[in-house]
């Protein structure tokens, strides 16, 4: 610790250094076990020195298969906590997700009718990210009409409404299942979450996705204030349903690219800021660097058991469980012992 350097952000540079070599070793290790065969380390570490293309199939494994999905897991789970966080801020409420204000929901609507209608890989591959952005979109738009009052957003009126959308949705996302005839089972597995079939155009969309960390950064001192009340942020000089409402739209963003490539996997979002709080505090400026960094971990964490799981337990390799189920499996007991600490 430097002589001029404070406890707290001593304990936050730690946190930052434990959790950045601690995903590169879960990362290495996701390489190496993944669903078939294993690679030693040494073999992994040469084959990302060696490049792509070379006729070898720890190569092909490395960089066509297992790289880009943990890179897709990494990228996504930066992005649900890093948007899950900001709207911890921006909302006042610990339990604020894009799954609470219905963005997911909507992003999941608009990624089931694209598989059911046909077009999901439309527009080179893009047709799913398309309806998916699309149907978040609209969703954040119907939970803005639905909570306004004489011009103005109320944040306890958003969540509500936010809750209610997300209710309506969910019943439409059965509907079409129902009506999904031989795309059920696809649009079942893109409702739980899968990254099977990752690639390295989908890792694209999610990296290029992150430019909106760029606005939130900007934000870091605006969701501070914002977390302690939109009359004391706007006497600070925040501008505060600006900066809600392009929060808002950018998290929506960033949101159904992750959905629209993996399809919705629930509690990264929750998980993530709330052990991020418990670490470094709620200074947003600490709290949601961190919770970024926990996020891909989570994922990175999650997907691989879902590739080992069933093959562990039944001896069956080849078989996968979706990682919004194993997610959910880890975050739900998890995010219940934190919220039973903080009371």
């Amino acid at each position: 610790m430097r002589p001029d350097e404070s406890p707290a952000e001593s304990r936050y540079r730690a946190t930052l250094l434990v959790l950045g070599v601690t995903t590169l070793v879960a990362l290495v290790a996701y390489i190496g076990v993944g669903a078939s065969a294993p690679l030693p380390f040494g073999q992994i570490v040469a084959e990302i020195f060696r490049g792509p293309g070379k006729p070898s199939s720890a190569n092909v494994i490395t960089w066509d298969i297992r790289l880009p999905r943990g890179l897709l897991c990494l990228i996504s789970g930066w992005i649900l906590a890093g948007v899950g966080s900001s709207f911890q801020a921006l909302l006042r409420n610990p339990l604020a997700d894009p799954f609470v204000i219905g963005v997911s929901s909507g992003a999941g609507v608009g990624g089931a009718i694209a598989i059911a209608a046909g077009f999901a890989g439309a527009f080179f591959g893009l047709g799913m990210m398309a309806a998916c952005f699309a149907g978040g979109l609209l969703s954040l738009a119907l939970v803005f009409t639905l909570s306004r009052r004489q011009g103005v957003v109320n944040v306890a009126s958003l969540l509500l409404a936010g809750v209610a959308t997300g209710s309506l949705l969910s019943a439409l996302l059965s509907f079409i299942l129902m009506l999904g005839g031989q795309d059920t089972t696809r649009i079942l597995g893109f409702l739980l979450g899968h990254t099977s079939d990752a690639s390295w155009s989908k890792v694209g969309v999610v990296a290029i996705a992150t430019i909106g960390f760029v606005w939130l950064g900007r934000q870091l001192r605006a969701l501070n204030l914002l977390a302690l009340g939109e009359i004391s942020a706007k006497r600070m000089g925040v501008r505060a349903d600006y900066v809600r409402n392009v929060t808002l739209a950018v998290g929506t963003a960033m949101t159904a690219a992750v959905v629209g490539c993996i399809g919705i996997v629930g509690f990264v979002g929750l998980l993530g800021p709330h052990i991020s709080r418990s670490w470094v505090g709620v200074d947003w400026r600490r709290s949601l660097p961190v919770a970024v960094l926990i996020g891909g971990l989570l994922m990175v964490v999650s997907d691989l058991i879902a590739q080992r799981l069933l093959p562990w337990l039944t001896g069956a390799a080849g078989m996968e469980v979706n990682v919004g189920i194993v997610a959910a499996l880890l975050g739900a007991p998890t995010l219940l012992i934190l919220l039973r600490r903080e009371e």
